[in-house]
């Protein structure tokens, strides 16, 4: 996977002492290349404030409260990370999760809470580079087709993401 198209919406002044797009691209082509994506991908990140992710998890997954993060695949895996299930890109054109003109496989988007970063990091006592990489990585993974739900898919995923994060030298301070 050498493209990454990252699609980035800031509805609200998101301003770090990292550079946002490369710092992110960077994370996301990680992941995807630890996880063996063969191909393009295009996500979608949106930068927002805690009403707006309040509002979003109440209208889609009928909790009223802020997080942190939310993620919303764009294609259904048969088990974590298998692209081989997605078919050709005949197969992923008819399920619309492939962009023909960018030759793209469509993976989704994820939302973040700026708010919550700059608080999660100083509760964890880490820079809110750490924890913005830690919610995208955390959230990439939900894309295509993680969750932790019993304590070992949680284990499974706390695993990746400190790996995808240490490869990066993105450690605790």
């Amino acid at each position: 996977m050498n493209r990454l198209r990252l699609n980035i919406d800031r509805r609200i002044p998101a301003e770090f002492d990292f550079p946002l797009r490369s710092t992110v691209s960077a994370v996301l082509r990680q992941a995807l290349r630890e996880e063996g994506c063969p191909y393009p991908a295009e996500i979608s990140l949106l930068l927002t404030d805690d009403a707006e992710i309040r509002d979003l998890n109440r209208t889609h997954r009928g909790i009223d409260r802020a997080t942190d993060v939310l993620s919303f695949p764009a294609a259904r895996f048969c088990a974590p990370a298998d692209f081989g299930s997605l078919g050709d890109e005949s197969d992923m054109l008819s399920e619309g999760i492939w962009d023909p003109d960018e030759g793209s496989l469509l993976l989704g988007d994820i939302v973040i809470s700026i708010p919550h970063v700059r608080a999660q990091a100083a509760q964890y006592g880490h820079s809110e580079k750490r924890e913005l990489c830690f919610l995208v990585t955390h959230s990439l993974l939900h894309l295509i087709g993680y969750d932790h739900m019993t304590k070992k898919e949680a284990a499974v995923m706390e695993e990746k993401q400190e790996k995808i994060l240490a490869d990066l030298g993105i450690g605790r301070e």
